[in-house]
């Protein structure tokens, strides 16, 4: 079982920068590919961005490249999501997953809300 609990979400203007994190239970964190997936108001959720297990190769939506940056510490079973030059179709809830391959997500976290106003 794995336990994932995001923070660092919040309201941030058009342009500007936030960092989610993502906390996971257990002692098997570096055998799990991560990934951020968010839900707008009205949509259905989508990918955002993957990592590997040892963060060696790293996944983005195309919206999201060159803006975002995923990270992981592995000692202290976190990742990270980078977010950079925010605009307003970034708002959303932001949700941490874990799986086994990268594609498939056995574990979810609750979400953190990120709003971007213009």
């Amino acid at each position: 079982q794995v336990q994932l609990v995001e923070s660092g979400g919040g309201l941030v203007e058009a342009g500007g920068s936030l960092r989610l994190s993502c906390a996971a239970s257990g002692r098997t964190f570096s055998s799990y590919f991560m990934g951020w997936f968010r839900q707008a108001p009205g949509k259905e959720r989508e990918f955002v961005s993957t990592i590997s297990w040892r963060g060696g190769s790293t996944r983005y939506a195309d919206s999201v490249k060159g803006r975002f940056t995923i990270s992981r510490d592995n000692a202290k079973n976190t990742v990270y999501l980078q977010m950079s030059s925010l605009k307003s179709e970034d708002t959303a809830v932001y949700y941490c997953a874990a799986g086994t391959d990268g594609g498939s997500w056995g574990y979810w976290g609750q979400g953190t809300q990120v709003t971007v106003s213009s």
